[in-house]
């Protein structure tokens, strides 16, 4: 049998790394795209593309070239920003670079990219359970939950335009993980990627377009 393929964006560190360390460790071929590499992405020995930017469309078009030929099993969106705010300190510009970087680019670079993925293959946004209006008790990250809120929708019409063509849409919350995002608090990285991991596998049409925490919890929206 030919060796799967996997895109994971945003590879060089935390949750991204540990997805490429793991789908490497699977047997499977991994891309990992990413704005710089890290010397343990390098060590991994997977295919790297450096030079992805979600604020600069022109990068996509690199990207794609560099994928001539590939077709995709697995495409995980998992580039994101979290920029802290609250009333008070909310900065508008940031607010828009949140939703470019977590929701437009993502939407934009999947787009494009869909030739590369065929029946029965799989789109992966990693999300945030942030971005659920339902769960919102706590009010603050404008930025961050309104950019998460729109991925989330986007990639709930995604599910139903790509349903004919028998492409899953998979939504996913990694949880509170230790990375250089949240701080180091949280799951260590590698907890968060075999959930991760897991919820992909159990991934089918009929779950498409709906949001699950990695332990399997379905989120509200």
């Amino acid at each position: 049998m030919p060796m799967k393929q996997v895109l994971i964006t945003g590879a060089n560190r935390g949750i991204g790394l540990e997805l490429a360390n793991l789908y490497s460790e699977k047997g499977y071929t991994v891309y990992a795209a990413c704005r710089k590499s890290s010397e343990p992405l390098r060590r991994l020995g997977v295919k790297i593309f450096e030079g992805l930017d979600l604020t600069q469309s022109h990068t996509f078009e690199t990207l794609s070239g560099f994928l001539t030929g590939v077709k995709l099993d697995i495409f995980i969106n998992n580039a994101g920003i979290l920029i802290p705010d609250n009333l008070e300190s909310v900065d508008f510009t940031e607010l828009e670079t949140q939703i470019l970087v977590n929701a437009i680019g993502p939407i934009k670079l999947s787009r494009l990219l869909l030739p590369k993925l065929g029946a029965n293959s799989k789109l992966i946004f990693i999300t945030s359970r942030m971005g659920s209006i339902a769960d919102n008790t706590s009010g603050a990250y404008y930025g961050y939950r309104m950019s998460k809120a729109a991925l989330n929708a986007g990639a709930v019409s995604l599910a139903r335009d790509l349903a004919p063509k028998k492409i899953s849409v998979g939504i996913l919350h990694p949880g509170m993980v230790a990375t250089e995002m949240t701080g180091r608090q949280g799951i260590p990285p590698r907890e968060a990627a075999e959930g991760l991991a897991h919820q992909i596998e159990k991934l089918s049409l009929e779950r498409s377009g709906r949001f699950f925490h990695q332990n399997g919890e379905e989120l509200p929206w």
